[in-house]
């Protein structure tokens, strides 16, 4: 694997951790998700993403999405993590601190390129 973190240079074997959480769901007064990505990129994280589904259901078989008629809706948001193995494992109790009501998973990925590329205007 070759890692380097001043340009950020990541490649080969790495984890991907996937966390379900609803765009209610709140850590402290923050959205979780937001709280979520700030601790990751406090962690030296090589990244995160966040992705709104248009419909979903999790453990309480609750069905969330987004109709025209729905005032508001609770619609579930995934969170993906990628980087090496030993980052992500070190990153999984901050995660069990702040996830109350969702599911993680975590996935064996091979890092084919990660560097920042050239600076944009």
């Amino acid at each position: 694997m070759s890692v380097w973190y001043g340009q950020m240079k990541l490649e080969g074997t790495g984890k991907l951790l996937r966390i379900f959480v609803g765009e209610g769901d709140r850590a402290g007064m923050a959205p979780l998700h937001v709280a979520i990505v700030e601790a990751a990129r406090s962690a030296g994280i090589a990244g995160a993403t966040v992705f709104k589904g248009i419909e979903g259901y999790g453990a309480r078989s609750v069905v969330h999405a987004a109709r025209v008629f729905d005032l508001s809706s609770d619609l579930p948001l995934l969170i993906e993590i990628v980087d090496t193995e030993e980052k992500v494992r070190a990153f999984l109790p901050t995660l069990d601190g702040m996830v109350k009501d969702g599911l993680i998973t975590m996935e064996s990925v091979e890092i084919i390129r990660y560097s920042p590329g050239e600076p944009k205007a």
